[in-house]
């Protein structure tokens, strides 16, 4: 896995790192205040790392939810830095040093850029993902994955489902960056589903590409995961033929491929 990828605009600067065994960790730069945000803490040390590379000082620490790969390093980063911690105020009690609650709706600001808060329940009750119109790009945690989505560990097939379509319904060129690297144990699930989805096909053979040399499949798209991301497609057609599911309630169907993901 290479050490970082930097995705460069005109006013602001996206870092994405491999962390832990799988993780990702995210930076977020905005050029002209020096504020950096972090989403989510997998690895201390390794987020300090990329912020010494860079000489940026962390000021936000942006939380999605409480599970323990994503708040590891809340303590250390708030030591080093006295950044600010944002969380789900759903889950204020399992957020160490969180400095700020948050729910569906709010704006943040880091220097000039908007950050919009999207609540996505599922994956925990209190998920929440950051959205930035201005660099078309949404953190979402473990609520979305490249080709899967989070275990529903807390919420319901409901919940995640209409967790999916708000996100599904942001612009088709917003860049999604998850929690982790599932891709293609993800492609593999996918292709049992829709094995002649032409969509699925490309993406799958372009993830074998990138993993094959050690590049990240993340960031994605919602125009890709939308042609090929079976937890978002559970209202196509297509999709429900193959389930034998026609006609059937989208969550339902969301909770059948979700169901046979498990089993996978």
């Amino acid at each position: 896995m290479i050490t970082s990828v930097s995705t460069q605009q005109p006013d602001a600067e996206i870092v994405l790192f491999p962390c832990l065994n799988d993780n990702y960790g995210y930076l977020i730069h905005d050029k002209a205040s020096g504020q950096t945000a972090v989403v989510d803490t997998p690895d201390a040390d390794e987020i300090i790392r990329q912020l010494q590379a860079r000489d940026w000082q962390l000021t936000h620490i942006l939380t999605t939810h409480h599970h323990w790969d994503h708040i590891d390093g809340h303590l250390t980063l708030k030591e080093h830095y006295d950044c600010q911690v944002v969380g789900p105020q759903a889950n204020q009690a399992d957020i160490p040093e969180l400095d700020q609650t948050v729910v569906d709706h709010d704006r943040l600001q880091l220097g000039s850029l908007r950050i919009e808060v999207i609540a996505t329940p599922g994956h925990t009750l209190g998920h929440v993902a950051y959205w930035l119109p201005e660099l078309n790009a949404v953190f979402v945690g473990d609520t979305l994955f490249s080709l899967g989505c989070g275990r529903l560990f807390e919420g319901t097939p409901q919940q995640m489902w209409q967790s999916i379509l708000r996100l599904r319904d942001l612009p088709d060129e917003t860049a999604i960056y998850c929690g982790h690297e599932y891709t293609e144990s993800n492609a593999r699930f996918a292709l049992t589903l829709e094995p002649d989805n032409q969509a699925l096909l490309q993406r799958s053979a372009e993830v074998t590409e990138l993993r094959s040399v050690g590049h990240p499949t993340i960031p994605t798209t919602v125009q890709q995961e939308r042609l090929t991301n079976p937890f978002m497609r559970a209202d196509q057609p297509e999709l429900q033929q193959q389930l034998q599911m026609t006609g059937q309630p989208a969550a339902e169907v969301f909770a059948e491929v979700r169901r046979r993901k498990d089993q996978a």
